[in-house]
């Protein structure tokens, strides 16, 4: 199953926000987003996930238009977790996870015992089963966050889709949520702002500016000191390991010519 956007264009208001991107996702890998803020990530992603249409171009699943898709059906294949999504319901953890089955119940397919283990799996893939029974407003940033995506994989999506996963969350989770991430048998586009992290654990990194995209390739092809100045205006060296491996090194001082 792919998932492929075709010179698609985006506005809010008069402004276009995203500017004729064609992108598609390869079945099974890890894709990294980048760019900096206000780049247009988030409202790709946006796009990716079938939530907003876009103004021109085509968005597709499985080869067909989203359009065609209905949102139960969407939300069976692609799994979105947003950067800022938060509820005054009076939920536990574990209720907010079971709220990723809800595409797959009806009154001829109600709550099943398989639907507990999927939300239990869920709740332990991302570290959160003795927090279950907390409720969501005694919960911290970072552990809501988690729960955010633990509802997503109950979802069992053929595609994650995330914006900015790791924010809110101290090294040891940012870290074991991402070799988890990497590890779950779906494909996964991810929104990131830590670039080690996008070398670490992508296969691709797509980069943007300004509302378009500007390389699309391996880290190593898309992480180098003439994008990062071009891009980011900052100074970096790329250190390359044995296996192709590539490390972003900082120097102190910002390219004086380009917002931060």
């Amino acid at each position: 199953m792919t998932l492929e956007l075709c010179d698609i264009v985006w506005s809010a208001g008069f402004r276009k926000i995203i500017k004729n991107v064609s992108l598609r996702v390869k079945p099974g890998e890890f894709l990294g987003l980048i760019g900096p803020n206000g780049s247009g990530k988030t409202s790709l992603m946006s796009v990716l996930a079938g939530i907003r249409p876009p103004d021109q171009g085509r968005a597709m699943l499985a080869g067909q238009d989203m359009k065609k898709h209905g949102r139960r059906k969407l939300a069976r294949q692609i799994g979105f977790v947003e950067q800022q999504a938060d509820t005054t319901d009076r939920l536990t953890a574990r209720e907010a996870v079971a709220l990723g089955r809800t595409p797959y119940l009806s009154m001829l397919s109600p709550w099943s015992e398989r639907d507990d283990a999927i939300v239990e799996r869920a709740l332990g893939d991302v570290d959160m089963t003795h927090l279950a029974d907390r409720f969501w407003h005694t919960l911290s940033g970072g552990e809501k966050q988690r729960v955010h995506i633990a509802r997503a994989l109950a979802q069992e999506p053929k595609f994650l889709l995330l914006d900015e996963p790791t924010n809110h969350l101290d090294i040891r989770h940012q870290l074991g949520l991402l070799e988890l991430v990497r590890e779950l048998p779906v494909t996964v586009v991810a929104a990131l702002h830590d670039l080690n992290h996008a070398a670490m654990y992508c296969d691709r990194i797509a980069m943007m500016r300004d509302g378009e995209l500007v390389g699309i390739g391996s880290p190593a092809d898309i992480l180098t000191s003439e994008n990062l100045r071009d891009v980011f205006g900052v100074d970096a060296t790329i250190e390359h390991g044995p296996n192709g491996e590539c490390t972003v090194r900082y120097h102190t001082g910002m390219k004086k010519d380009r917002a931060a």
